[in-house]
């Protein structure tokens, strides 16, 4: 599968934006996605993921609240709607999937074999 993220921008504190991960070569139904960001001098780190054909959530505690993941089966897209954004939201946005992953295992960025390009999101005033 490929995956084409976009969606990112300048926005405001207290902004929202909504990103999209746009899956080719195969049913994004069958994956398990996730959203993962890199702030600069950082490593990357979980911000949301859904678990194969399920549509249980999950999220990391920053962003718990704030931010929703959500899918479009018959767009084959995933979408990462962002709410109330702050500076600490700054980061390069990476859409990643994969089919073997556990539940467990959803969190953890290296387990995922297919990756977006990445787009960037800066939040500023």
């Amino acid at each position: 599968v490929q995956l084409q993220a976009s969606g990112g921008g300048l926005v405001q504190p207290g902004g929202s934006l909504r990103l999209s991960c746009v899956a080719s070569g195969d049913t994004i139904g069958s994956y398990s996605v996730g959203w993962f960001r890199q702030a600069p001098g950082k490593e990357r780190e979980f911000v949301a993921a859904f678990f194969r054909r399920g549509y249980n959530a999950y999220y990391s505690d920053s962003v718990k609240g704030r931010f929703a993941i959500s899918r479009d089966n018959a767009k084959n897209t995933v979408y990462l709607q962002m709410n109330s954004l702050t500076p600490e939201d700054t980061a390069v946005y990476y859409c990643a999937a994969d089919s073997r992953l556990i539940m467990s295992s959803v969190r953890t960025w290296s387990n995922y074999h297919y990756w977006g390009q990445g787009t960037k999101v800066t939040v500023s005033s």
